[in-house]
């Protein structure tokens, strides 16, 4: 005995059983209308604004080892003695500048560069104070000590 179900014959569809569609062709137009795109909005009404979705989140940016921050007073102290205040600021440079090169050497930051260039300024414009200086006494000396034989001569 048969299943009163199943067909006899495969390619057969039960009486009971919906038709089912024939395979859609691709190239042929839909069978419904498109979509009507919305009338503009009436003269001076406002039209209602987009839609915005969340921004994307976005991930951190990995840290690195940070600067040292003695290195940049190094550096900023070393220039400040060259314009602004000679000498203490020189001096300031220097000795915060060695003291950045031994933490970054010690630690790992960043910095080593500033801290080097803090130094460098710090040394060479301090020791151009010095020989600025002397040369400034030895220059009044001179003129002093001709001054002394102008005095002379005019009497």
């Amino acid at each position: 005995m048969s299943d009163p179900n199943t067909p006899a014959n495969p390619d057969e569809q039960p009486a009971h059983a919906a038709p089912t569609p024939p395979a859609a062709d691709p190239g042929a137009p839909a069978s419904y209308p498109p979509p009507v795109p919305p009338a503009p909005p009436a003269y001076g009404t406002p039209a209602a604004p987009p839609a915005y979705s969340a921004a994307p989140a976005y991930a951190a940016y990995p840290q690195g080892p940070k600067t040292n921050t003695l290195a940049i007073v190094s550096l900023v102290s070393s220039l400040v003695g060259v314009f602004v205040i000679p000498v203490i600021g020189q001096i300031v440079g220097i000795i915060t500048g060695h003291m950045s090169l031994s933490q970054i050497k010690r630690t790992g930051e960043n910095g080593r560069g500033l801290g080097l260039a803090g130094v460098i300024i710090g040394w060479v414009t301090l020791g151009l104070a010095i020989i600025g200086v002397i040369a400034l006494i030895a220059w009044f000396g001179v003129i002093f000590a001709n001054a002394s034989e102008l005095t002379v001569r005019t009497s």
